[in-house]
């Protein structure tokens, strides 16, 4: 018998109308090493079983219309969902202003990051590994949300965590070429390497930014198999979906 889909739903004050969740992995029809609940057409596994599970996950979160799925490249560009979008955009961040658009983002290691306006006016949802950090896909994000930062509230979803996302220096580097302060989120280690704190880094981000609400960034990919699909752990292996929209 096939498990319920299970999903993490933000911890924060989401204003009236904005609706957000994160899969994990049960609930879907794929089989290893996608099991079960894989929500992405990139990785490898069989068409018919996304598409299934895609569907499972509309009808378990009631979502309007088909999320707007997005062909994710660790940039930093950012999309506004339209009516229709039959082609995956080429991006790495999307935002909603009208209802029944929804927002996604697919991740396996890589940090989440949702958006709300604080009046529900619009949503964002951001892929923020760490090439897309360095590169200002949340600064993108924001930009795109139209909405001053101050009023804005963020949701960190599951991500590989530092006892375990192990780096080498060109990505300290990155981060600290353009702000010395980001290096207290990098701990050396005995191999001549560094643990890189992601949500360290988002929040770091988002503060500069001017957005404060911050929630969320507590979970380990890695480290909870049983919940969450990780790259750097198993390398091949579904993905989860991070999604957020406006009814």
């Amino acid at each position: 018998m096939t498990a319920a889909i299970e999903v993490i739903e933000p911890d924060w004050p989401a204003p009236p109308g904005v609706r957000a969740a994160c899969t994990l992995r049960a609930g879907g029809v794929s089989r290893p090493p996608y099991d079960a609940l894989n929500c992405a057409l990139h990785v490898g596994d069989e068409p018919a079983a996304v598409a299934e599970n895609r569907a499972r996950l509309r009808a378990r979160l009631g979502l309007p219309c088909e999320p707007g799925w997005l062909d994710q490249v660790h940039g930093t560009e950012t999309i506004t969902l339209a009516a229709r979008m039959h082609v995956p955009a080429v991006a790495d961040a999307a935002v909603a202003r009208e209802p029944a658009r929804v927002c996604v983002i697919q991740v396996a290691d890589c940090l989440p990051v949702l958006l709300a306006a604080r009046d529900g006016s619009a949503v964002a949802a951001a892929h923020a590994g760490w090439r897309g950090l360095a590169g200002g896909v949340l600064e993108s994000a924001l930009r795109a949300l139209g909405v001053p930062a101050a009023q804005v509230l963020a949701w960190l979803g599951p991500a590989i965590g530092p006892e375990h996302f192990e780096v080498g220096e060109e990505v300290r580097v990155a981060f600290t070429r353009t702000d010395p302060g980001a290096a207290a989120a990098f701990t050396a280690n005995a191999r001549g390497r560094w643990q890189c704190d992601l949500y360290a880094l988002a929040r770091r981000r988002l503060r500069a930014l001017g957005v404060t609400s911050l929630y969320g960034g507590r979970w380990c990919t890695y480290a909870d198999p049983q919940r969450f699909f990780s790259y750097r752990r198993d390398g091949r292996c579904g993905r989860m979906a991070a999604l957020i929209w406006r009814t």
